[in-house]
């Protein structure tokens, strides 16, 4: 199990509306980019993990290799809330490194565009006044309506709203800045579902979907398709200099759910899994919050950003909003948060965003960003979160071919 493993090709495509395709085509455009950004075919691949949440039902990975190559392989159908994509690609990743298969192709995809509010919203509720559990499965939901919201915008204003309670007020306008940042880094990133710069104005003023977050500061529900092709390092070695020099090493692959807690069991905590698996990784590939040169996070809401700007140590123990106010998450300060344009610019089609969010870390890591490029990158973190709740976490090194 000390192997180490790398990516060898990666893809994602455009995220936005893609009324022409559905996800089996969306899935197998990613593949079949990766495929070929890898230099391999499907017979080279051991396994095939496929994420989908929403669309495809069961058997999705099956219906993918009909239309990228059917060979027998063992196929893994991955769903995981918004962690899918990183739990496929983690499901190829064990494979690989346990010496099972020496390649693997790991897909995500999702069709959301036009979805509107994800959540538990409109669920049919009792007359009663008082919200009394039923069951053991009752005892953990639904929540909605009764003691706050299921639905994520809400969720995730009041997971920011309670980091301000904790560890000092953090002002409207700090959160509406954090989503000023994103939209001016996506204008440099072709493949975002919006390419468009707001004001600071235009942000704060724009509709309130859950306070602090507007409109502009929410994640975009949107279609598109990621895949990553994994390969040890045995088999990498038998390769050619160009796929080993482009190949990008996996330090650290981590998957946490949330440890008991007697409050997570009504209302989701987005901060100890993620604290937890940062910790992990760290410890994993041998490096520090210090060490990263580019980070793509979970931004589903502006709320989210921050708090795992500390989750994730980039900063200390409640000193998110100084971190941030020093510049440091900028395209040009000392550890650039979401280049991209993060999921609030550059989409969020929940299956595809964990391989998407590595797929912009390799870039830097291969020098192959363009415009958005964060020159000399050595290292970089890829995170993701679902609620449920699932964390995964990605370090990321530039080959040292």
């Amino acid at each position: 199990m000390a192997e180490n493993v790398y990516i060898l090709g990666i893809n994602m495509t455009k995220f936005g509306k893609h009324a022409d395709k559905d996800v089996v085509d969306l899935g197998a455009e990613a593949a079949m980019a990766a495929l070929a950004d890898a230099g391999v075919t499907m017979r080279d691949m051991g396994i095939l993990a496929a994420g989908n949440l929403m669309n495809a039902g069961a058997g999705f990975g099956q219906r993918l290799q009909k239309q990228i190559g059917q060979t027998g392989i063992p196929v893994y159908n991955v769903a995981n809330a918004c962690a899918t994509g990183a739990t496929a690609l983690r499901t190829v990743i064990m494979a690989v490194k346990s010496g099972e298969v020496d390649m693997g192709l790991a897909v995500g995809v999702e069709k959301l565009a036009g979805a509107g509010l994800l959540g538990g919203g409109g669920t049919p509720k009792k007359d009663s006044k008082v919200w009394e559990p039923s069951g053991r499965f009752g005892a953990v939901a639904p929540t909605d309506g009764r003691i706050g919201t299921d639905a994520m915008p809400g969720t995730f204003a009041q997971v920011g709203m309670e980091y301000g309670h904790k560890y000092g007020e953090v002002s409207f306008e700090t959160f509406a800045k954090i989503s000023e940042k994103n939209h001016a880094h996506s204008v440099l990133n072709p493949l975002a579902a919006y390419s468009k710069r707001f004001t600071l104005d235009e942000i704060m003023n724009d509709m309130m979907i859950a306070y602090p977050n507007t409109r502009p500061m929410c994640s975009a529900n949107c279609d598109g398709g990621a895949a990553a092709v994994v390969v040890s390092e045995t088999k990498l070695r038998t390769l050619s200099l160009g796929q080993q020099r482009r190949a990008v090493k996996i330090s650290a692959s981590v998957l946490t759910t949330d440890p008991y807690e007697e409050g997570c069991q009504i209302l989701p905590n987005v901060n100890t899994l993620t604290r937890n698996a940062a910790k992990i990784a760290y410890e994993q590939a041998g490096v520090g919050p210090e060490d990263l040169n580019l980070v793509e996070l979970h931004d589903c809401f502006a709320t989210a950003e921050l708090v795992h700007y500390d989750n994730l140590m980039l900063c200390p123990e409640g000193g998110a909003v100084e971190f941030f106010e020093s510049g440091a998450p900028w395209r040009d300060g000392s550890t650039p948060v979401n280049v991209s344009g993060g999921l609030q610019s550059k989409g969020h089609p929940i299956s595809a965003t964990g391989i998407a969010n590595i797929w912009e870390v390799c870039h830097h890591l291969r020098g192959e960003a363009g415009d958005r490029q964060i020159e000399g990158a050595k290292v970089g973190l890829a995170h993701v979160i679902g609620l449920g709740s699932a964390c995964g976490v990605h370090i990321l090194e530039k080959s040292a071919a």
